[in-house]
């Protein structure tokens, strides 16, 4: 299947202002930074990181779903999960948060845990010119399990100055990503998506915004 030709066709299918936006947005997105969720349980939280995600630029999100499953509470979510690229661990028989590192570290990715343990690398401090960055959030009660500590290239926590020890996940996940993909654009690193990955990240957005797109595309594909 020739992705960039039945994306061409499907431009076909929707309005001028429509295809303009994600022309606009695809040059945005990154897979240098990405998110990873450890048994989040509390829907508002998946949703809102999901959001922050979208807000950012960052496609792609894992969810390692151990002893939760992860669930999006559309209200808050505001559709952000449709134009982002989820890859879920969930196989009961599996473990989860091994297999994920794993995967992530064959891409070239560096796994950096978050937590508020002295001695971690600031947020101010990290550096992410360094390469591709797997960003580890642990579940709100407990944090990251040991397994992501055992795995982990590194550590990072926000500074923080008051009594509480930790910021909610889903405040975590927009400071950081915030300060993150900042840094990140105003540097050197090649940081936008592949001609390849743009390709795939467009037909998926394509897909899940015309009406009736399997019928389009099977059609398409079978004049061909």
């Amino acid at each position: 299947m020739n992705i960039k030709r039945i994306n061409e066709h499907l431009r076909g299918f929707m309005t001028e202002n429509r295809f303009n936006l994600f022309q606009k947005n695809i040059k945005e997105r990154t897979n240098y930074i990405t998110v990873v969720l450890e048994d989040i349980f509390q829907g508002h939280n998946a949703s809102a990181v999901l959001r922050s995600c979208d807000c950012f630029g960052v496609q792609n999100v894992h969810t390692i779903e151990n002893r939760n499953e992860f669930m999006v509470n559309s209200e808050i979510d505001m559709g952000a999960s449709k134009w982002l690229s989820l890859s879920r661990y969930n196989d009961e028989n599996s473990s989860n948060t091994l297999d994920a590192i794993n995967k992530l570290k064959a891409e070239g990715y560096r796994i950096v845990a978050t937590s508020p343990k002295p001695g971690n690398i600031k947020l101010n401090e990290f550096d992410i010119t360094k390469g591709k960055t797997a960003i580890v959030f642990g579940t709100e009660l407990t944090g990251i399990s040991s397994v992501v500590e055992e795995n982990a290239d590194e550590f990072m926590t926000i500074p923080m100055y008051g009594f509480t020890e930790s910021f909610n996940i889903s405040v975590s996940v927009a400071i950081i990503l915030h300060h993150l993909t900042m840094v990140m654009r105003s540097s050197k690193v090649n940081w936008p998506l592949s001609e390849i990955e743009k390709d795939n990240v467009l037909f998926q957005w394509y897909s899940r915004s015309i009406k009736g797109s399997e019928k389009i595309i099977e059609k398409f594909t079978n004049d061909k």
